[in-house]
């Protein structure tokens, strides 16, 4: 399929042919979903934890006689029915990260990819320089472009760039490599560099 290339300044420079293995698939919620939520478990710390009886500190001395008291049977003040003893069956410091095939991987990128095509959601820029690092600047150029949430990816990012974009809200920058499945799904469009549009061909197809 045939995409117009736009300047920052959002005039027509050219077209462009991209690859319907990467981005002409058909939308599916199914797989976008279960890839979200890897990439959402993944990066949980998984660090909360209570202490079990041998980590609490106190006595192992039994705190009374088992029988004659009237009371309760207790061996140590330790355990979880004392206040300041250990906790039954707290959370323990774990990862929460699932398996995930690479190959469903790619074929999540390539469905987000395509769901934005599909939703005329996609821009494409010769390329993503800024001459300025000044927001004020950045600001007046991504109004003229439409653009008030979005996600841009450039093969390598332009630091005059990535600098004035930082400050603006809802808008992020991502070298190529960086790309996923949950960064393009939270920003409205998404704006690829022709650099960075050939990379993702010749790694997705």
């Amino acid at each position: 399929m045939k995409v117009a290339v736009k300047s920052l300044d959002n005039k027509k420079v050219g077209d462009l042919d991209l690859s319907d293995a990467v981005f002409g698939l058909k939308p599916r919620a199914d797989v976008l979903h279960r890839m979200v939520n890897w990439q959402l478990a993944k990066r949980r710390s998984g660090n909360h934890k209570t202490k079990d009886i041998s980590e609490v500190s106190g006595t192992g001395k039994k705190v009374h006689s088992q029988k004659g008291t009237g009371q309760a049977r207790a061996a140590t003040a330790r355990s979880t029915r004392h206040v300041g003893g250990a906790v039954m069956f707290g959370p323990v410091v774990r990862s929460h990260a699932i398996d995930m095939p690479k190959n469903f991987r790619k074929l999540a990128l390539k469905t987000a990819l395509s769901a934005k095509q599909a939703e005329g959601k996609l821009i494409v820029l010769d390329a993503a320089k800024a001459n300025s690092h000044k927001t004020k600047d950045m600001v007046k150029t991504l109004a003229a472009l439409g653009l008030t949430s979005a996600l841009f990816i450039d093969e390598t990012p332009d630091q005059n760039f990535t600098r004035a974009v930082g400050n603006i809200p809802l808008m992020d920058v991502l070298p190529q490599k960086g790309i996923n499945v949950y960064d393009i799904l939270r920003r409205d469009m998404l704006v690829l560099t022709k650099d960075a549009v050939a990379q993702l061909e010749a790694r997705l197809k």
